[in-house]
């Protein structure tokens, strides 16, 4: 089983979304190529309702936790409860270039 798909049944079985997206972002960074090193994960759920975003994330973070300690090196959250994905009309920003390492060229 991937990476990518250890993160999607973790997080589906613990806070039954209602919107899961799920996204490897190590093409992004100076990673060998395949690498599952970096995601994205946007997670909406109902279970975010009352809770503050550290709190929020504290639940990602416990979710994840070994593949936090082994194989992912960066993870970009994003919670948000239906309200608060339908009042920004399901659109985030995108996750910006990689600076680190040799892409700035040093």
């Amino acid at each position: 089983m991937s990476v990518q798909q250890t993160i999607e049944g973790k997080l589906t079985r613990q806070l039954s979304p209602v919107r899961l997206a799920v996204e490897n972002e190590s093409h992004m960074h100076n990673v060998p190529p395949g690498s599952e090193s970096h995601f994205k994960v946007t997670v909406i759920s109902e279970r975010f309702e009352g809770k503050s975003l550290v709190a929020r994330h504290r639940m990602i973070n416990a979710c994840l936790e070994a593949e936090l300690a082994g194989p992912i090196h960066a993870l970009s959250i994003h919670t948000l409860t239906p309200q608060e994905w339908a009042e920004k009309d399901g659109k985030l920003r995108p996750s910006p270039p990689c600076m680190g390492g040799s892409k700035q060229g040093d």
